[in-house]
């Protein structure tokens, strides 16, 4: 069994617009911090070193982590939508497919013939419940400024498609599951109308479904033929759910 590591780290260096801070605790002022807690002195502590820690300010959208149905709208399918820690554990643990997009131009909007092309080549079905993810190697780039506007995005009539499949979880190794923002920005300026900002969210309205977002890897993994686990975390009432993604390969 071969285990490949699918997610982004949460660091500062990652070029990420959205703000998040990590203050890291030394050992040092982990035994000052711990000393407060039993009522000892740090001299109790061997060589005045207690336990170290961190302190993190983010979003739940930091790093790799998983959309929930309320992200996207108050509703989904007529109904409340769910929050992270409503969603069944059974959606993130299955099948893999990887449909290869590092042919198609930065900001290009993946199209159901497109999603149909590729599934052909491949000589793939998809069955309910594989967990489909969009590699288009934008995580190679996460470090550089303009990570957050170099990936492929899926249009929401793709989205529906999937999720007509019976596809629950779907992701992309972008920045974001629908085009770059400032590709969408740019297209609404010129001719505004509904339909073009977070276009592939919005379809979380009508038909739920769960997005991973800044995978990574995914050149590692074959176009099927493996597992995926992308369990997100357990926060209460929450829009998303950070994910240790990976992929087991047998």
């Amino acid at each position: 069994m071969r285990i490949v590591d699918l997610s982004v780290s949460i660091e500062e260096d990652l070029k990420d617009p959205l703000p998040f801070s990590i203050r890291y605790e030394t050992h040092e002022e982990g035994a000052e911090f711990g000393a407060k807690l039993v009522g000892v002195t740090p001299d109790d502590f061997p060589e005045r070193k207690g336990l170290a820690g961190e302190f993190l300010t983010l979003t739940s959208h930091a790093g790799t982590h998983v959309d929930a149905p309320w992200h996207y709208w108050p509703t989904s399918e007529g109904k409340p939508a769910r929050t992270i820690d409503e969603m069944p554990l059974e959606w993130f643990f299955n099948d893999g497919v990887v449909l290869d997009f590092t042919d198609k131009p930065l900001g290009y909007a993946i199209t159901v013939e497109d999603v149909q092309e590729k599934l052909d080549s491949m000589d793939y079905k998809l069955k309910p419940f594989d967990i489909v993810m969009i590699r288009c190697d934008a995580d190679k780039k996460r470090y550089q400024s303009t990570y957050s506007e170099i990936h492929v995005g899926v249009s929401a009539e793709a989205t529906l498609w999937l999720i007509d499949q019976g596809i629950k979880v779907m992701g992309t190794d972008g920045w974001g599951w629908d085009t770059p923002l400032a590709v969408q920005a740019a297209d609404y300026k010129q001719n505004p109308r509904e339909g073009v900002l977070w276009a592939a969210h919005y379809a979380g309205k009508e038909k739920e479904y769960c997005q991973i977002e800044k995978l990574a890897n995914l050149d590692q993994l074959p176009p099927y033929g493996f597992k995926v686990s992308v369990f997100p975390v357990k926060i209460k009432g929450a829009s998303a759910g950070w994910t240790r993604a990976v992929a087991i390969i047998d």
